[in-house]
């Protein structure tokens, strides 16, 4: 017992140092390890597998929603660059460039991929010609580098994996139909498959996405207060269309140019999910999103280990053939004790024993990660059971997040009334705002807190500015964030 009581001491409690409990949790569970490149990191399987899972369900929904898959190039032409003045000023003091290759030096430099509307605009701007080439629905799942000076494992690295999405339309229509349409993915996404509750509405002008007409966004709360913007979608008018001509013959056969639009989601999803579900035992995973959802471990003493292990064998057949991901545990140089606390650290949503005293009485022991709740259950009705805990524990932990948030979520007046919030709690405040840029950098000078969004179901409804007093144009959620 003694030993275990160390295992858990290895991880720092979220109350006493919540950035300290981050690296501790995703050391101790084996998600990733630090590169040699500064801001890297080496994805190990279980964080990779994470992001596989989060890969395979939106890939999906993509596809649902009649997008394709394509691929562009990692180097991207510092001329493409110029042709977006404000996309290049967005993005330029995070830019790495190649300046020679193969001991020549380069003609032109070359950016590597911080984000491809460039790229994609330019092949855009030869695959378009006619309305009937409308709508160009395209994704792509990739790596880009932005040189962060800051990094932080999964939420901010100088190296990430992301999908991007990218569409052409016919007319603003088509295209904000569109961006809307993937916010709501990503919202229903972030809710019923992480288990993680979100805020859905418009970014201000000064913190969209260089070069869009309007950005959109899903905001998380973190356990320590803090925002993580969990995905975005752009409506970006025609701008890059003119900036890479592309243009097509509508049907009254005249040239106009097309409406576009970005949406995407990154890794930094894994943090998220790490710091909305995750406790003091570690690791805490949604069911669905789980590389392993639910682990076996036969107990009881040496003379009977064969037959417990046997029936073991016969119930992970099941829930395989069931389509659960599990795993058995049937090492005999380990404890029980040590593997229940190593499974619940690395976030296995449900733990299954089995000992002789169950064989008899034609049982089995499911234990919650979430609650950590024993429920006693028929072999019978084993894979039943099982799939019943699993959907359980997903909306358990939404349930449990959202409270969460609910508690650290104010609506406040004044910016002073904001700055006594955040000395005596952590979170997010509802606030009015004139839509001035002042005001809004007063905010983040004075507390270190930026608007999140403008959402689209405000609990309330702010009528003056927390900064000037001003009649407020919108009521804003603001917050300090990763």
């Amino acid at each position: 017992m003694s030993n275990d009581k160390q295992f858990v001491k290895e991880i720092t409690p979220q109350g006493e140092d919540f950035s300290r409990w981050y690296i501790d949790v995703i050391k101790k569970a084996d998600l990733m390890s630090y590169s040699p490149v500064r801001g890297c990191i080496v994805f190990k399987p279980d964080g990779y597998e994470i992001w596989e899972n989060i890969q395979r369900e939106l890939d999906s929904r993509f596809k649902e929603t009649g997008h394709r898959n394509a691929y562009f190039p990692l180097f991207i032409p510092e001329s493409f660059f110029q042709k977006e003045k404000e996309h290049v000023e967005g993005f330029n003091p995070e830019l790495p460039w190649v300046t020679e290759a193969g001991g020549e030096k380069l003609e032109e430099r070359l950016a590597i991929r911080p984000t491809s509307e460039t790229m994609i605009g330019h092949m855009y701007s030869e695959w378009i010609n006619s309305y009937r080439d409308l709508p160009l629905l395209i994704n792509q799942w990739a790596n880009v580098v932005r040189w962060e000076k800051r990094t932080q494992p999964f939420l901010r690295t100088s190296e990430f994996l992301w999908q991007e999405g990218h569409t052409a339309h016919e007319d603003e229509q088509d295209a904000r139909r569109e961006t809307m349409q993937m916010l709501e993915v990503y919202r229903d996404f972030a809710e019923n498959f992480l288990a993680i509750p979100v805020i859905v509405g418009q970014k201000t002008p000064s913190e969209k996405f260089a070069g869009a007409v309007d950005t959109y966004s899903i905001e998380a709360m973190m356990k320590d207060g803090k925002a993580v913007q969990a995905g975005t979608s752009h409506y970006l008018g025609t701008n890059f269309a003119v900036a890479f001509d592309i243009k097509f013959l509508d049907r009254e056969n005249q040239h106009q140019f097309a409406h576009t639009t970005s949406w995407g989601v990154s890794t930094r999803l894994i943090g998220a999910l790490i710091m909305v579900h995750g406790d003091d035992r570690g690791l805490a995973l949604p069911p669905k999103v789980a590389p392993t959802q639910v682990v076996m471990i036969p107990i009881g003493p040496p003379k009977t280990r064969e037959q417990v292990i046997s029936r073991v064998d016969e119930l992970y057949a099941q829930l395989k053939q069931a389509g659960v991901r599990v795993k058995v545990d049937d090492r005999a140089d380990q404890s029980p004790g040590w593997k229940f606390n190593e499974y619940e650290m690395r976030g296995v949503p449900i733990r299954v024993e089995l000992g002789p005293r169950d064989m008899e009485n034609g049982q089995v022991v499911l234990v919650s990660r979430v609650t950590g709740e024993k429920k006693v259950v028929a072999q019978a009705n084993f894979v039943e059971e099982v799939q019943n805990l699993l959907a359980e524990i997903h909306q358990q932990m939404y349930d449990k997040a959202k409270t969460f948030r609910d508690e650290h979520f104010v609506a406040v007046d004044t910016l002073d009334e904001f700055k006594t919030f955040l000395e005596g709690k952590r979170g997010f405040a509802l606030a009015g705002w004139c839509g001035s840029n002042a005001c809004e950098s007063q905010v983040k000078e004075e507390t270190g807190a930026t608007s999140r969004n403008i959402p689209f179901q405000p609990e309330v409804t702010k009528s003056t500015c927390l900064v000037c007093g001003d009649a407020a144009k919108h009521t804003v959620v603001f917050g300090r964030s990763y």
